[in-house]
C-alpha cells in the first residue's frame, strides 16, 4: 500500500479519481474533515492527511500550518494520538493557542518588541510582558497558508508575508514542507526568501503527550537534551544574555530523567522564573541534523519522539500555562503540564544579542531550517 496524502476537503471528482474514501469519513484520529472546511479572510481552509505503510497518520490544517493529530503505535501496537489540539476549525480560530502551529516570522520572544536593523529601530506588536512573542497577537499561527501537495506523503504550506506585516520589513515568502517518512518521522523543512533585509526564526509548536492520554501530565516522561548550556531568563521569560552551564542544576538533561523530577523546585530561580521549564537550551550538535538533539519517552506507552535539527537551540516548554480553560479533541480539558513542546530555533531575542547566531535574512539568501520528529517504540 502506497503512502497516502489525502486533501480531505476536495470534491468527489478528486475522490473518485483517486479511489479514496469519501471526505465525510473520519480520520484514524477521529477527526471529521468537514469540521475544518471553511474560509478565513476569503482563503480556503481544509484538513489534510498523510499516511505511511506502517499505518502512521498525520493530520494537518493550513490554518496556521498546524499539525492537528499524530497517530503512532504504542508498545502494544495500539494507535495513539500524541499531540494536543482541537477537533474543529472554529476552536483554532477562537481559542488562543499555538497548538501544532508553524510559528513566524519570529518564534519565541523579542525584548520589548523592538530591535534595530541597519540603524533603523523596528517596533513590533507586544503581547507578552511587553515583549513580542511568536510574531505578536496576529502571528502566523492565526494566518492561512496556501496548501500544495507535493507527492503522496508530502505537503507544502506557503505564506506570503507582505512588507510591514506586524512591522517586519520585507516581502517574505515562507514555505513549510511536511513529509511523513517510512520510518515514522515527520520531516519539517522551512524555507524563506525576502526582497529586503529582515529577520526570521520559524519553529513548530506541537504539544506532545506521548502517553496518548491528554488527561495525564507529561511529568513522568523521560527527557534527554543534548546540551551542556542554556540561556537563562528573567521573570518576564526574557533571556538575560547569559549562556550558563547546566551541570549541577535542574536544567541538566544530558542524562535522561523524568521531566517532573525537579520541575517544582522554586528554590532554583530559573524554574521559578519560568513557572517550570520554558527555556532555550544551546545544543551541542553544532547544526548537524544527523545528531540527536533531544528525546522524550513515555514510560506508559513506550512511545518516544526523537528530535533532529540544524538549528542551534531548542526551547523546551512543559505546558505550564495550560490551565483547564481549553477543551481539546475528544472533549478532554487541557490542564497544566499535559503537553511538552520541543521547539527547535535560534535563540530568543537574537536580534538584540549580536554575539549570538544571526537571524538576519538578506535578499540574496534563502532561509533553511530543519526539524525532524522521529517516533519509535520502547517495549
Amino acid at each position: 500500500m502506497k503512502k497516502l496524502l489525502l486533501p480531505l476537503g476536495f470534491a468527489a471528482l478528486m475522490i473518485s479519481s483517486c479511489g479514496e474514501k469519501p471526505a465525510t469519513e473520519l480520520t484514524l484520529s477521529g477527526l471529521n474533515p468537514a469540521d475544518f472546511q471553511t474560509e478565513v479572510n476569503y482563503q480556503p481552509v481544509d484538513l489534510y492527511t498523510l499516511k505511511n505503510k506502517a499505518g502512521m497518520e498525520v493530520c494537518i490544517t493550513n490554518f496556521g500550518a498546524r499539525i492537528v493529530s499524530i497517530m503512532v503505535p504504542d508498545k502494544n501496537g495500539d494507535m495513539k494520538d500524541v499531540v494536543l489540539g482541537f477537533d474543529n476549525i472554529n476552536d483554532y480560530m477562537n481559542v488562543p493557542s499555538d497548538f501544532g502551529a508553524a510559528i513566524g516570522r519570529y518564534a519565541n520572544r523579542i525584548k520589548d518588541g523592538r530591535f534595530e536593523l541597519d540603524g533603523e529601530t523596528i517596533q513590533l506588536p507586544q503581547n507578552s510582558f511587553g515583549h513580542s512573542l511568536h510574531g505578536g497577537p496576529q502571528g502566523w499561527q492565526y494566518q492561512v497558508y496556501e496548501a500544495k501537495p507535493i507527492h503522496e506523503a508530502s505537503i507544502a504550506m506557503t505564506r506570503i508575508s507582505p512588507d510591514g506585516d506586524a512591522n517586519y520589513p520585507g516581502n517574505l515568502v515562507a514555505t513549510v514542507t511536511y513529509t511523513l517518512t517510512e520510518d515514522n518521522a515527520i520531516d519539517i523543512r522551512y524555507e524563506a526568501t525576502t526582497d529586503k533585509k529582515t529577520i526570521i526564526n520559524m519553529t513548530n509548536h506541537s504539544y506532545f503527550n506521548l502517553s496518548g492520554d491528554a488527561t495525564k501530565p507529561i511529568t513522568d516522561d523521560v527527557l534527554y537534551i543534548n546540551a551542556s548550556t542554556f540561556t537563562p531568563v528573567d521573570n518576564t521569560y526574557m533571556t538575560t544574555g547569559e549562556i550558563l552551564p547546566v551541570a549541577g542544576t535542574p536544567m541538566d538533561f544530558t542524562t535522561p530523567r523524568p521531566v517532573g523530577s525537579e520541575i517544582n523546585n522554586d528554590e532554583y530561580d530559573q524554574l521559578k522564573n519560568g513557572n517550570g521549564y520554558d527555556h532555550n537550551w544551546v545544543l551541542d550538535t553544532n547544526g548537524d541534523v544527523k545528531l540527536l538533539a533531544a528525546k522524550v519517552t513515555s514510560p506508559e506507552s513506550g512511545i518516544s519522539v526523537e528530535v533532529y535539527t540544524n538549528e542551534p537551540g531548542i526551547q523546551v516548554y512543559t505546558g505550564n500555562f495550560l490551565d483547564g480553560t481549553a477543551t481539546g479533541k475528544k472533549g478532554i480539558v487541557y490542564n497544566q503540564r499535559t503537553g511538552i513542546c520541543l521547539e527547535v530555533q535560534h535563540y530568543p531575542d537574537s536580534p538584540n544579542k549580536p554575539d549570538w547566531p544571526s537571524v538576519v535574512l538578506e535578499p540574496e539568501q534563502t532561509y533553511n531550517s530543519v526539524c525532524i520528529y522521529k517516533f519509535t517504540v520502547e517495549k
